[in-house]
């Protein structure tokens, strides 16, 4: 289905009530209705059959964390989105929500049903866990809300565990600053033909009054308020990881930045509301639901036997950033200490564990920041950003020396946060040049937000030969298309990442060949006076 008609379904908004209901069939959806409303809440009260007198869908439909048997489908019900006490125009009361799946987008082969209660206490969010689905199809869905139907959405389960896959294709994308209501980078990104997408962070970013659970409610209604972001998650199913603006600029585990500014306590209740908005805002499992400040995020996906997956959470377990100099400080004496973690010891293990066990043809860590060191300073000192791996290089080097010893197959690195495009190899020692290359990073730039450091990067381009590429100007997305003989990483920019209308163009492909590690560049666009390849 093409992006112009996702959009049309979202405009329309509204779907032939008539059409669902004999496609459901009223029986059976009675029958699966009065079993799975929890007693508990059937007890409190659910609206049934609630008539709404303003389209509750306004935020649209989203598909997430793919499994071979199923999927998590996600809306909201939210008639006013961004009303200040942050219920989106809701009644307290609970509502029940119907939805429905199909192998195809007129639902005439209606293949899974349920319904959900949709609380107040979670802003009237729906998070559908569906199982039972056939591995590495392609399913419709759509939710049914007292008078009203949502937009219909497309998603697709992974392929069965160990099973031969020959291609897959998915993008990554961050940091989406709201910029103008519009993301042309997700105008385009609807209308290629992925599996899935990754989000790797700041997908929203707080203002400096975001202090409350309504706060972080309505910036999140804000941003999905965008048809080009709601286009995209119709289209996909999306992986989610937050990074630091989610909650705060820089946090640490359960230290506000910058230190000393909020105590820890007080921290950890902003946290918790930032979680909590989050959660409500995404389509994550209810194994992600947070319990007051704490949330696992990290988690790996499996497909067939092409990719494994391990997805980090680089934010909540790790230590105080030792400089808050930006771009780059003077590299502090600390860094290296082997106490030093991003991840924590037990995430750390996962990963680890992770990449010896996997049978993949290519073992991807999808996380937050940049991994590949980089020196700022062009003269005899070190500068480094603290808030990245550079901060935390000893637990860098045991990840690096883990991959040189146990060699899984194709380690590639996926990471946002930095606003801009790098392509890096990741060596065994990046103060040697000529150190074997043990995985490649590509790392995205931003959906929208700005990147001021582009100077003082192109400055020190030359005292880091382990970056292949480097570009700050361009908004956009990686889209990666990989076989079991090669990955293929496009990145797709826009101009002015506000406008509406803007034309996105592959600004340069990368290629890693099975088994060499480092990446190759294989085309390039004719925007050179903007882009910096480094060669």
């Amino acid at each position: 289905m093409g992006y112009e008609k996702w959009l049309q379904d979202i405009n329309a908004k509204k779907l032939n009530r008539r059409s669902f209901l004999e496609t459901s069939g009223k029986a059976a959806f009675a029958a699966t209705l009065s079993l799975t409303i929890p007693y508990s809440l059937a007890k409190k009260g659910v609206e049934a059959s609630f008539t709404f007198n303003e389209y509750p869908f306004t935020l649209g439909v989203a598909s997430g964390d793919p499994l071979p048997d199923g999927v998590v489908l996600w809306t909201r019900l939210a008639p006013n989105p961004t009303a200040a006490d942050g219920l989106g125009g809701m009644i307290d009361k609970n509502i029940r929500v119907e939805w429905e799946m199909a192998e195809d987008e007129k639902f005439s082969k209606v293949v899974k049903r349920g319904t959900e209660v949709a609380m107040q206490e979670f802003a009237h969010s729906v998070h559908a866990e569906v199982h039972g689905l056939k591995p590495g199809r392609e399913y419709y869905y759509r939710f049914k809300a007292g008078n009203e139907l949502s937009p219909v959405g497309r998603t697709k389960t992974a392929p069965a565990r160990g099973a031969h896959l020959d291609s897959l294709s998915f993008a990554f994308a961050s940091c989406q600053a709201w910029v103008g209501g519009r993301y042309s980078a997700y105008r385009d990104m609807a209308q290629q033909d992925l599996d899935l997408v990754f989000h790797l962070g700041d997908y929203i970013y707080e203002k400096r009054d975001t202090a409350t659970l309504a706060d972080f409610r309505n910036q999140h209604a804000l941003y999905k308020t965008s048809p080009d972001l709601q286009a995209a998650h119709a289209a996909f199913p999306f992986i989610v990881t937050f990074d630091d603006h989610e909650i705060e600029n820089n946090w640490a585990n359960s230290i506000s930045q910058p230190d000393g500014e909020e105590s820890n306590q007080n921290f950890l209740a902003l946290r918790a509301a930032a979680f909590q908005a989050y959660y409500e805002h995404l389509p994550l499992r209810l194994q992600s639901k947070p319990h007051g400040s704490d949330m696992i995020l990290y988690r790996q996906f499996t497909y067939g036997n092409l990719a494994d997956f391990s997805v980090l959470d680089t934010r909540q377990y790790r230590d105080d950033q030792l400089s808050d100099g930006f771009p780059g400080a003077p590299l502090h004496p600390d860094a290296s200490s082997p106490s030093r973690t991003m991840m924590g010891s037990k995430q750390e293990k996962w990963l680890l564990k992770n990449l010896e066990n996997s049978k993949a043809r290519w073992n991807v860590i999808a996380q937050q920041t940049i991994m590949a060191q980089f020196d700022y300073d062009p003269g005899s000192g070190i500068s480094v950003n603290h808030d990245q791996w550079d901060g935390y290089t000893a637990e860098r080097d045991r990840i690096l020396r883990f991959i040189q010893e146990h060699r899984p197959s194709n380690p590639i690195v996926l990471a946002g946060d930095w606003h801009s495009s790098w392509v890096n190899d990741l060596k065994a020692d990046f103060r040697n040049p000529h150190s074997e290359t043990l995985a490649t990073e590509f790392v995205g730039t931003s959906i929208s937000s700005g990147c001021g450091w582009n100077g003082n990067v192109e400055a020190a381009l030359p005292a880091n030969p382990h970056v292949k590429f480097f570009n700050g100007d361009l908004r956009g997305y990686v889209k990666c298309e990989v076989t079991h003989d090669r990955w293929k990483s496009d990145y797709r920019v826009v101009p002015e990442p506000g406008d509406a209308n803007a034309k996105a163009f592959t600004m340069t492909t990368w290629v890693v060949e099975n088994g060499k590690p480092g990446a190759i560049e294989v085309g390039t666009s004719n925007y050179n006076k903007i882009g910096l390849a480094v060669k």
